[in-house]
């Protein structure tokens, strides 16, 4: 009997998403929320790319590193919400192994190129305060470009392993997991073996990011405050951190549930599971919504392109309206 479990979950064709362990009756009222971070995520990043690629006074170091955080909070929330909705609506459980691990692979990939974004953004930002006149010259287009693939390289390369050890693993428990998505050590549990090095080398991965990137940013605005406070007025000082005041909110939205989700996962075995999988959503879903609004809200060339985008075609269809 035990052998027959055994090849039966060998190698899963499918697995099958719990959502939200003790919550599922409330599934339905979960997604509203979920649906609205998603759509403000879909459109407030969309409106940032639109936006930078219309105004050639944003094709700066600065905006081409916020449009590939756009591209990538795009990317991270696509490839998670449409599953858990179609879970929360629909009742669709399933995912195909390959699937579960492409979007395992998704989640964490681009987790770390966030990661790595945040850091190119405050060296930008580094050199913008510190360096004020050398800017341009530091920061060419070609330096954004190779920084830009150095981040997608190193997300891409880091994270591979964990679908790899995840594909090897032989699953003879079950093939239901208790989460929305196919996270990676909510998958690895399944296995019936040992499973310590996917665990070390997540460990591994999360002290790249965390460690080294929070590392450089600390390092980064340490010199970034200390050219700060070496300005004669206090409204100069205020009037130039303000210039790091979105980049500041966004790092914190990130890292906090970034950390604590990693952490809860690994050793918070006393908190309740529904609370373990929302902290995780909460990391996943909420940077990618409040990232554009931030930058719209906080960033006044952003503004106020946004504004005058909004009110040159009211106008339009107002001059439209009234015409001979």
């Amino acid at each position: 009997m035990t052998d027959a479990n055994t090849t039966a979950f060998t190698n899963p064709s499918t697995f099958i998403l719990l959502g939200i362990p003790g919550l599922e009756v409330a599934h339905v009222w979960i997604s509203i929320p979920f649906c609205t971070m998603y759509v403000i995520a879909i459109l407030g990043n969309f409106a940032i790319l639109f936006i930078v690629k219309r105004e050639p006074s944003l094709h700066g170091p600065m905006y081409y590193f916020l449009c590939m955080l756009a591209v990538t909070d795009l990317v991270l929330s696509t490839s998670t919400l449409p599953k858990i909705l179609a879970n929360f609506w629909f009742n669709s459980r399933e995912i195909d192994f390959s699937a579960c691990l492409t979007q395992m692979y998704f989640i964490h990939c681009f987790s770390e190129i966030e990661s790595g974004i945040f850091a190119a953004m405050a060296f930008d930002r580094y050199v913008a305060i510190c360096h004020p006149l050398r800017h341009s010259t530091i920061l060419t287009n070609s330096l954004v470009l190779k920084i830009g693939l150095v981040i997608l390289l190193r997300g891409s390369i880091l994270t591979l392993a964990f679908p790899l050890l995840a594909r090897q693993w032989p699953y003879c428990r079950t093939n239901i997991i208790p989460h929305t998505q196919c996270e990676n050590m909510y998958v690895v549990r399944l296995a019936c073996t040992d499973t310590r090095i996917s665990s070390y080398y997540g460990l591994f991965v999360l002290s790249c990011r965390i460690g080294l990137d929070v590392s450089f940013i600390i390092l980064s605005y340490i010199q970034i405050l200390r050219a700060i406070f070496s300005l004669p007025t206090k409204d100069a000082r205020l009037k130039t951190f303000g210039t790091c005041g979105s980049h500041v909110c966004v790092i914190l939205a990130f890292y906090i549930p970034t950390l604590f989700a990693s952490l809860t996962s690994r050793f918070g075995h006393n908190l309740p599971s529904y609370f373990q999988v929302f902290i995780a959503n909460v990391y996943l879903l909420v940077p990618p919504m409040l990232n554009p609004v931030i930058y719209g809200v906080r960033t006044k060339q952003i503004r106020n392109r946004l504004l005058h985008l909004f009110t040159h075609k009211g106008s339009n269809v107002f001059s439209s309206g009234v015409g001979p």
